[in-house]
């Protein structure tokens, strides 16, 4: 018979406003269980409250100012009646947290052998010597090849799905009962996601396990969970199992967030909006020939681009997909500029462009970096005005509030500065200042990997309908091939820095040639939980005949 292992209550969050005597509400009378063994996912929009709720299991708001109120109950402890022992002992021991960016969580000083290691002799009190062997089966255990030799490497010398391993390694160090996963494949590659999430069903499988996972991805959830929590504004709108809850959603809000999930079968934003078609008769607004840029040190060089070739007109979008690694984001900063090829030539309108030229621009994946915190977003988007000669303050802040305002933002909105902006809006400052000089091409790098599925779509939108507007070209690099193909005209995949497979979106999606393509599009994870539990079983087969 199965025990409970989670019980949620009336779980309410109050996080206090800075400079005010007030408090603002983040979670607002949650109630759910979870039993030893089953999966329960937690879906919704960035903010309302989801990693609030996973962090609460842990007692993790304690010390922050934070008021809560209802019951929280883990493995038979009440975190928020717990003693700092017990709640040592519940961190680890009962229950452990996988975070969405191991890089942050990870020390990059030390060897990740050593910080398992650490881990494991806090909570159980072993020697060094059994640690250090703990540590390296649990990197075994989650697929870390050689992990002997391995264990010794520091955080910078894993890929980034490596470190996810190690992080979820980490947490399966004391051999917890509870496994929370935050946000835990955001940033992987379908392919790699798909590992994660193999390991994390075959963890359940193996020990029993009780996972809760907190995701913006729907169909991240439809593979990997038994029961679907959907939150908004911090209210549990809809639970039940994953596939009532997908099949017939009983929430208008539920079935709007699953009408926003890019689907590989789903309709194209490009062919929605009716634009005129690009001019094959005209020269390219970009054109790459062969170019080479290669990587590191003498002797150990490596070619992140080995001969590309492509090339984009007016009015059309290329996206480009592969894994991490596979060169897309050095070949797209080689189109606009930021890179220098090492052989090959970059053409901008006919004409050879050597360095940063006018009529490109780039949008980049992360906009809280791109965008300097201590100015206002208004003066962000102006700086390429003003690198283009404009003095005249007035006509800079007109174009700027236009330029706001096409984006979906307000032109008052030109004073505000970016932490007052949420991730979606950041990102549409971030489109606004690539249109500022007008260009004739944006290359978009990762542009809506870190957004949740209502935003993605609004924000890929948006850019369909400038492109039908003022005809740019568009070049759009991602890792989500569903993403891709709602915005893409034509795609290119690459592989080990060189393009596999070319080509109109639907002739690749649907007849793929390379089995590499076919391999990256078996990975994408569908709103289907039948189906997803069939390709992981063809995985798995996979890896055992491999």
């Amino acid at each position: 018979m199965t025990q409970t292992l989670v019980e949620v209550a009336d779980l309410a969050v109050e996080f206090p406003v800075d400079g005010a005597d007030a408090y603002v509400r983040a979670v607002d009378k949650v109630s759910f269980t979870l039993e030893e063994g089953r999966a329960l996912g937690i879906v919704g929009e960035s903010g309302s409250g989801k990693s609030t709720v996973a962090a609460a299991l842990l007692g993790l708001h304690r010390g922050t100012g934070a008021r809560l109120s209802g019951t929280v109950r883990v493995g038979g402890t009440d975190v928020a009646a717990a003693t700092p022992a017990a709640l040592r002992r519940l961190r680890g021991g009962t229950a452990a947290m996988v975070f969405q960016d191991p890089l942050s969580s990870l020390d990059p000083y030390l060897a990740i052998g050593d910080q398992i290691a650490e881990v494991h002799r806090i909570h159980s009190g072993a020697s060094r010597r059994a640690a250090r062997a703990r540590a390296v089966r649990v990197l075994d255990r989650v697929g870390i090849a050689d992990a002997a030799r391995r264990s010794r490497a520091r955080p910078h010398e894993f890929s980034g799905g490596m470190r996810q391993r190690a992080l979820i390694a980490m947490a399966l160090a004391c051999d917890p009962r509870l496994l929370i996963a935050d946000e835990p494949t955001t940033a992987l590659d379908v392919t790699v996601q798909a590992q994660i999430l193999d390991l994390l069903h075959g963890l359940r499988e193996e020990r029993g396990l009780g996972l809760l996972l907190v995701t913006h991805d729907v169909g991240v959830a439809a593979e990997s969970v038994d029961e679907l929590l959907v939150m908004r504004d911090g209210s549990a709108l809809e639970r039940g199992p994953v596939a009532s809850v997908l099949a017939a959603p009983a929430e208008a809000y539920t079935r709007a967030l699953l009408a926003a999930v890019p689907r590989l079968d789903g309709p194209r934003a490009s062919r929605s909006l009716p634009g005129p078609a690009p001019d094959s008769s005209a020269a390219p607004v970009v054109e790459a020939v062969e170019l080479r840029r290669e990587f590191g040190r003498r002797g150990r060089r490596v070619a992140a681009v080995a001969g590309v070739s492509l090339a984009v007109r007016a009015g059309e979008t290329l996206g480009i997909v592969g894994e991490s690694g596979s060169g897309k984001s050095t070949l797209g900063r080689m189109l606009v500029g930021l890179v220098q090829p090492d052989s090959g030539l970059v053409r901008h309108g006919g004409a050879p462009a050597t360095g940063i030229t006018s009529g490109v621009q780039m949008v980049f994946q992360d906009p809280v970096s791109s965008l300097n915190p201590r100015r206002s977003i208004g003066e962000s988007i102006a700086d390429p005005l003003r690198a283009a000669g404009e003095r005249d303050e007035a006509a800079l802040r007109a174009r700027v509030g236009e330029l706001l305002e096409r984006v979906g933002l307000e032109a008052g909105h030109y004073d505000r500065y970016p932490h007052e902006f949420s991730g979606g809006q950041r990102q549409r400052v971030g489109i606004a200042r690539a249109l500022a000089p007008r260009p004739r091409l944006i290359v978009c790098d990762e542009p809506v990997s870190a957004l949740d599925v209502t935003t993605q779509a609004q924000v890929t939108a948006l850019l369909a309908q400038l492109q039908r507007e003022s005809g740019i070209a568009l070049v759009f690099i991602a890792h989500d091939l569903a993403v891709v193909r709602q915005v893409s005209d034509r795609v290119a995949v690459m592989r080990a820095g060189r393009i596999v497979e070319e080509g109109p979106v639907d002739q690749v999606y649907d007849r793929p040639v390379h089995p590499y393509t076919r391999r990256l599009l078996a990975a994408v994870p569908g709103l289907d939980p039948e189906q997803a539990a069939q390709r992981r079983s063809s995985r798995q087969e996979a890896l055992a005949t491999a």
